[in-house]
C-alpha cells in the first residue's frame, strides 16, 4: 500500500472517471445545467465564503492584483454561469471519429476521441477556476483533483459543495470532482507523485510552481498561464487607433495573464505615438518603464532596469521600448516573451505576415488586443488553462484539450497474415 496521503483520493477519482465514461452527451449537459442551478441557488453562501477569504487576504496584506483575482461578486458569478451555458451548447468531443479508413487486410481502422481520465490542477487565488475546470472536465468525461490556493479555501469549499450537490442529483459519484483543501504544501508534492491515478497535471500559477511541477511530477505536465505579452506598433499602423488598443490591453484587467506587459514602437513613429500614450497612461494610473530612446518622450517614466522587459507585471505597469523595425521587434520578443500572446498593429500586409511567420507564441494577433487570449473569447466557453508549450495543446485549453484518442479496429474475425 502506498504511503502517499492522496492515494485514496486518486483511487476515488479513477473510479469516478469510469462512471463518467457511461454518460452520454445529454447526461453530461444535464449535469452541467444542475451545476449552474446549484451555483445560483447557493449564491448567498458562496459570496459569504468569498467575503471571508477577501477579509483574510486584505488582513494579510495581499496585493491588489491577487485581491482582484480572488474576488467573487454577483456579476462574476453570473459570468461563470454564462460560461457554463456556453459549454453546454458546445459539441461534445467525446466519441468524435477523427479519421476512418479501410486497410488492405479488410480491417476498418479509425481514431475516436476519449477522455483523458483524471486531470489534476494546481492554481492560486481564482475561485472561478474551480468551476471552469469542473465543468470542462465533466463535459469531457474526466474526473478532476483540484488544489486551489490557501487564499481561496472558503470560496472553493462553497463552490465544491454546489458541484457535489449537482453530481449527487444526477446519481453520479461526488468524487468526480475533489478538492485538496488543506494548505499543507507537502500535499502538492504528494499530488505530483500520483501518476498511478492522475493522467495529466496543469499548474496555474507563478514560475516557481511551474518549475516545481516540471521537476517533480511523474505524469505529463501542461505549462502556461504566465504571460509576458507584447504589442508592436509598426510605422504603418493607424496611429489614431493605437492608444485605445493599448489602454484595452493594459488597463481593462491588468491582473490577468493576457494583459499587455511591453509595448514596442517603431522608431519612425515614436515621436507621434509616445506623447499621446503618456497622457493616456497617466490618466489611467499606469507607470511606465522605458528604454533610453523612449524616456525623453515619456516625462513621468522611469528607466527600465536590466530585468524589466522580462516581467509579467500583473498590474498597472508597462514596459516601453523603441525598436528600429519589425525585425528588431521580433528579436526583442524572441528574447523576452513567455510565448503567450503577441500583437502587431500595422496596415502593411507584408510586415504583418513577417511578424506572424516569425513569432511562435500560442496566440498572435494583427490589429487586435492581446486580451482576446481567453477561452470564452475563443468560443470555448471556459478554459482549464492557457498553454504556452508546444505539445498536445496550445493557447486556451477547452474541451478538445481534455481528450485523447484510441484506435478502433473493426473486422470480420480477421487474423493477421
Amino acid at each position: 500500500m502506498s504511503d502517499n496521503p492522496l492515494t485514496a483520493m486518486g483511487q476515488a477519482a479513477r473510479d469516478a472517471s469510469f462512471a463518467l465514461l457511461e454518460q452520454g452527451s445529454a447526461d453530461k449537459n444535464a449535469l452541467l445545467l444542475a451545476i449552474r442551478e446549484q451555483l445560483l441557488a447557493n449564491q448567498t453562501e458562496i459570496l459569504a465564503a468569498n467575503a471571508e477569504d477577501m477579509a483574510a487576504a486584505q488582513a494579510s496584506g495581499l496585493d491588489a492584483a491577487m485581491l482582484d483575482r480572488l474576488l467573487l461578486n454577483e456579476q462574476r458569478l453570473a459570468a461563470i454561469c454564462a460560461d457554463i451555458d456556453t459549454v453546454i451548447a458546445l459539441p461534445d468531443p467525446v466519441g468524435e471519429e477523427l479519421e476512418s479508413r479501410l486497410l488492405d487486410s479488410g480491417m476498418r481502422l479509425s481514431r475516436r476521441r476519449i477522455p483523458l481520465g483524471v486531470v489534476g490542477v494546481i492554481y492560486e487565488a481564482r475561485p472561478n477556476v474551480t468551476v471552469d475546470i469542473a465543468v470542462l472536465a465533466l463535459k469531457t468525461g474526466n474526473a478532476a483533483i483540484l488544489r486551489g490556493g490557501k487564499e481561496t479555501i472558503h470560496s472553493n469549499r462553497a463552490l465544491l459543495a454546489a458541484i457535489h450537490s449537482a453530481l449527487a442529483s444526477q446519481g453520479l459519484p461526488t468524487n468526480a470532482v475533489q478538492l485538496i483543501d488543506s494548505p499543507d504544501r507537502a500535499l502538492v508534492s504528494a499530488l505530483l507523485q500520483l501518476d498511478q491515478y492522475v493522467d495529466m497535471l496543469i499548474p496555474r500559477g507563478g514560475s516557481g510552481l511551474h518549475q516545481l511541477c516540471k521537476q517533480q511530477a511523474r505524469m505529463p505536465v501542461i505549462t502556461g498561464g504566465i504571460g509576458i505579452c507584447h504589442m508592436f506598433v509598426d510605422k504603418a499602423a493607424q496611429l489614431d487607433k493605437v492608444t485605445d488598443l493599448v489602454i484595452n490591453a493594459k488597463v481593462q484587467r491588468p491582473t490577468v495573464c493576457n494583459a499587455l506587459d511591453t509595448l514596442l514602437v517603431h522608431a519612425a513613429v515614436a515621436e507621434q505615438v509616445l506623447p499621446q500614450l503618456h497622457r493616456a497612461m497617466a490618466a489611467n494610473g499606469v507607470s511606465l518603464k522605458a528604454c533610453p530612446q523612449a524616456l525623453p518622450l515619456l516625462p513621468s517614466a522611469t528607466a527600465a532596469g536590466a530585468e524589466d522587459f522580462d516581467q509579467e507585471w500583473l498590474g498597472l505597469t508597462l514596459g516601453v521600448k523603441v525598436v528600429a523595425d519589425v525585425n528588431d521587434a521580433i528579436n526583442h520578443i524572441r528574447a523576452h516573451s513567455s510565448e503567450h500572446s503577441e500583437s502587431i498593429l500595422t496596415d502593411d500586409l507584408g510586415t504583418a505576415n513577417r511578424f506572424i511567420a516569425a513569432i511562435n507564441s500560442a496566440a498572435v494577433y494583427v490589429n487586435a488586443s492581446t486580451r482576446f487570449t481567453d477561452g470564452s473569447e475563443f468560443g470555448l466557453g471556459a478554459e482549464v488553462a492557457v498553454s504556452t508549450q508546444k505539445l498536445h495543446a496550445r493557447g486556451p485549453m477547452g474541451l478538445t484539450a481534455l481528450t485523447t484518442y484510441k484506435w478502433l479496429g473493426q473486422a470480420d474475425y480477421l487474423a493477421r497474415s
